[in-house]
């Protein structure tokens, strides 16, 4: 693969970047509706693979924060098409790494000295390059070791990537003008978080003795002096990509297994820590050959208020949800509800919300929930489908909801999305014995 010597840092450079690659998506529909003058029976299939290719091509070359975000995208699949979600989800571990002397230089630059004056053995070439750093091998004193570098410039361009993709953004979920100013705070204050790698070695340790007690869970070991704010050093861990081994021909036990370890893991967290690992990507766990799994990014943390927490698994109680008085109070104390909404904004939101919740807490709603259930999926994708057509809500503020949504609601979905690719059956309230 092709390597970087250099990463675009400033506004005007990475603002050229993108233009380049909108005159590529323009040319795209251009040339789709020549086709469809003359093929009226054309689907937008091939379109939306040429501007994936061409919108995911123009990012991986920026890396940081516009290529985080087509990541977080990626994981939302009932939100974008499928080309889309295929191509995004590449920015995971398959974008062009950084070359040698650019490794050196920053190795030399946050710790003080080469890469081969530190480890007895150090692998050049990046074993991962995702949309934030990338991974090398290494050892020292017998241990083997895995050493993610942070990409030069990525801390330094979060505001100017956010305020580039923000058009995008606001177009795609409907926020209004300055009042979305908030969920772009929020995001951009994670991203910041996730470029500081002191602040993950931090996370990493606390959240891994933590959770101890969980079986079948394994968690590398961390290494302050060999790490800085952009490098940072753990155990090599040895194991299957969770996305790789979804693929495989695993047995049902094996999948229920696996499925009930990753979901005490997040149920812990949420209840006993009020924090909680915010980016359940297949890339980020590991199975290893005693089907155990591996947590090996920290990086994206969310803590979680009580004022938050409190009201938001009241509404995940079967019971409420069907107390209008009760309900309609939770919305606005969650934000999803505001003074200024019109009698019949009140109406829709309630309306739209009560749905939204009585299928997205399903799985809070008994003693065991199969993540396997189609039918479950065929409801989230009909509802997903349902609503991003619905006329009415694209004429209404989009606005909606306290920020700690947006974090909750990624760690949720890609916990769902993880547990239905495993086939797992979950005994909900297992996680209890270890609070």
């Amino acid at each position: 693969m092709k390597t970087l010597d250099r990463i675009p840092t400033g506004k005007i450079q990475r603002a050229s970047e993108l233009v380049k690659t909108g005159v590529k998506v323009g040319g795209n529909y251009v040339k789709y509706f020549g086709k469809k003058l003359v093929q009226p029976e054309l689907t937008k299939e091939e379109l939306n693979q040429e501007n994936a290719a061409d919108i995911y091509d123009g990012l991986k070359s920026l890396k940081g924060s516009a290529l985080k975000v087509a990541q977080m995208l990626s994981m939302e699949k009932n939100l974008l098409p499928k080309a889309y979600v295929d191509k995004f989800s590449l920015s995971q571990f398959s974008v062009p790494p950084l070359s040698a002397p650019l490794v050196r230089r920053t190795f030399k630059k946050y710790l003080g000295k080469f890469p081969d004056e530190i480890f007895d053995t150090f692998q050049e070439d990046a074993i991962n390059a995702a949309s934030i750093g990338q991974v090398h091998r290494a050892t020292k004193d017998g241990k083997e070791l895995a050493v993610k570098i942070q990409y030069p410039g990525v801390a330094d361009s979060i505001t100017t990537d956010l305020a580039l993709v923000r058009p995008v953004a606001i177009r795609m979920f409907n926020l209004q003008g300055k009042d979305s100013d908030k969920y772009f705070k929020e995001v951009e204050q994670k991203l910041i978080e996730e470029t500081d790698y002191r602040l993950e070695l931090q996370q990493s340790v606390e959240i891994s003795k933590a959770c101890a007690e969980i079986p079948d869970l394994r968690f590398p070991m961390y290494y302050s002096a060999l790490s800085s704010e952009r490098i940072l050093t753990m155990d090599w861990m040895q194991g299957q990509l969770l996305g790789d081994f979804t693929k495989t021909d695993f047995s049902p036990e094996l999948g229920k297994k696996l499925g009930q370890t990753l979901w005490d893991f997040y149920m812990f967290q949420i209840h006993g820590l009020k924090k909680v690992h915010a980016d359940p990507h297949p890339g980020n766990f590991l199975v290893n050959e005693n089907h155990e799994l591996t947590v090996i990014d920290f990086g994206c943390i969310k803590s979680i208020p009580e004022s938050f927490y409190v009201p938001y698994f009241e509404l995940a109680q079967k019971e409420h949800l069907t107390d209008d008085t009760f309900f309609t109070a939770k919305l606005y104390e969650l934000e999803i509800l505001s003074a200024t909404d019109s009698p019949q904004e009140l109406r829709f939101f309630k309306a739209l919300f009560k749905e939204m919740l009585s299928l997205f807490t399903a799985p809070f709603h008994g003693d065991s929930f199969n993540f396997g259930d189609t039918l479950f999926w065929n409801r989230i994708a009909d509802l997903s489908q349902r609503y991003a057509q619905d006329d009415q809500i694209r004429n209404m503020n989009g606005n909606r909801g306290s920020t700690h949504f947006l974090y909750m609601n990624r760690t949720f979905f890609g916990l769902f999305n993880l547990l239905h690719d495993l086939k797992a059956e979950v005994q909900v309230q297992n996680f209890k014995q270890y609070l």
